[in-house]
């Protein structure tokens, strides 16, 4: 069978400049999840390795770098999924970890659960041996204190304008970063990371996190979610794509017909990638920007900002 994988850097509105650095992160990534499936690893261990790179490079807003929630710390959300037997592992609101992915993966290899959240997420991360890590970056306390500032001053007395300003606004949300892959056996994973929306109230859980809404892998697809993580969580996307395609849709038309649906109902401010069982890539998005990056087959890695 073909092998295939598909990255993603966060749907939205980059800044002006960064086109470049995005795209060659990406590019670096998907080339280290392609080496892991050329020689005939999992696909499992490829999207890890790909988003790895991505929460390494500081960049992206997931790992060393994300954003910071209203209190000015990161709770950093992730999940693994894989089409065998449907195993899924996730973390929420982790505070210090150089590489939630990993955590997450732990969860699904070494526990019963799917999820852990917040000081146990935390205190099972030290349990397995991941080394206490500041994902704090100077640039991104200084864009905090910025941002914070802003919205004080946009808030006055009146609050109900803080939607319509981060609307008007969205380089003020965060991003963020994903992987889909089929492995020469044919099974499929996916994997997403995230530090959430800058100034997100504390506790708040999106949807990267959850299987189904953020990051879903099952026998016909893989798929990541980015954007605006509540609608993706309340129309569970990934899952929906999933379910389209087992219906007989080809990948394109299913993505095409859920991102047309989060459109209608929410607005919403979503990009999404997936791979297929054939080995067939796809990446669609509703917002300005997505930097993305993919291969398939022996072909090369490309990157793009936009479909």
């Amino acid at each position: 069978m073909g092998i295939a994988l598909i990255a993603h850097g966060g749907a939205g509105k980059w800044r002006p400049g960064s086109d470049d650095d995005a795209l060659a992160g990406l590019t670096a990534a998907v080339e280290a999840g392609r080496r892991v499936l050329a020689a005939g690893g999992s696909s499992l261990d490829a999207v890890c390795a790909t988003v790895v790179a991505l929460e390494d490079n500081p960049i992206y807003n997931a790992g060393t770098g994300a954003v910071l929630n209203f209190d000015g710390f990161c709770e950093l959300d992730a999940c693994v999924m894989e089409s065998r037997e449907a195993r899924a592992g996730a973390v929420s609101g982790l505070q210090r970890a150089r590489n939630p992915i990993l955590v997450a993966r732990k969860v699904m290899e070494e526990t019963d659960h799917v999820m852990l959240t917040g000081d146990g997420a935390q205190r099972f991360a030290r349990v397995m041996g991941f080394p206490d890590h500041d994902p704090i970056t100077p640039e991104r306390r200084a864009d905090w204190f910025d941002k914070r500032n802003r919205l004080d001053e946009v808030l006055g007395k009146h609050a109900l304008r803080m939607r319509r300003f981060l609307q008007d606004h969205p380089e003020y949300a965060g991003g963020t970063v994903g992987a889909a892959a089929v492995d020469s056996r044919g099974v499929l994973a996916a994997a997403t990371s995230t530090g959430g929306v800058t100034l997100k109230m504390v506790g708040r859980v999106g949807d990267s996190p959850v299987p189904g809404a953020g990051n879903y892998a099952c026998a016909r697809v893989a798929a990541s979610a980015t954007g605006t993580g509540e609608f993706v969580l309340r129309s569970l996307a990934t899952r929906a794509i999933a379910e389209r395609v087992e219906r007989g849709e080809c990948l394109a038309t299913a993505m095409e017909a859920v991102l047309e649906g989060l459109g209608r109902d929410y607005d919403a401010d979503v990009g999404l990638i997936s791979v297929d069982a054939a080995g067939t890539p796809v990446a669609r998005h509703r917002t300005r920007d997505m930097p993305h990056a993919w291969f398939a087959g022996d072909g090369p890695v490309a990157a793009r900002m936009r479909t």
